[in-house]
């Protein structure tokens, strides 16, 4: 009885998968859903300097400052993406996209240097990797040139 009701489900689940996966397609992104998408990468990376700040300023303790970091970085290694559908709008000014080089460019060094910042935590401590997060904390100057606040 066991071994039936085991095929039987085996065959019910066959069944299913060609029906499930033709449903499973990716939807085409809207550019409202491209905006939001980078928005929120942008926003977390925000919120996570943030914390930063709360630590160096000395308002809440260094417990969880690695994580914070890897957190930062890992959300600097897929920022440039959110980017690459040439979708302007949202903070973004159209310059992101006329000027992709250059913006692309600092977005991988920053990509690059806060993904050094958190190995440095990892092996020489999260006092080290925070003097080296000063430099990779460099949004002022591409905030200048490609981003409009909302207010």
């Amino acid at each position: 009885m066991r071994r039936s009701f085991s095929i039987s489900c085996a065959l019910a689940i066959a069944a299913l998968l060609p029906a499930a996966h033709a449903e499973n397609k990716p939807a085409q992104a809207s550019d409202k859903d491209v905006i939001e998408y980078r928005e929120h990468i942008m926003h977390a990376l925000d919120e996570q300097a943030a914390i930063l700040g709360l630590v160096v300023s000395g308002l809440i303790p260094a417990d969880n400052v690695t994580a914070h970091l890897d957190t930062i970085a890992m959300l600097a290694s897929v920022a440039l993406k959110s980017f690459e559908p040439n979708v302007a709008g949202g903070e973004a000014r159209p310059e992101v996209w006329k000027n992709w080089p250059d913006f692309s460019q600092r977005m991988n060094e920053f990509a690059q240097k806060t993904a050094n910042a958190a190995k440095l935590a990892h092996t020489e401590g999260p006092e080290t990797a925070m003097f080296t997060m000063l430099d990779a904390m460099g949004c002022k100057g591409c905030h200048e040139q490609y981003r409009d606040e909302k207010k």
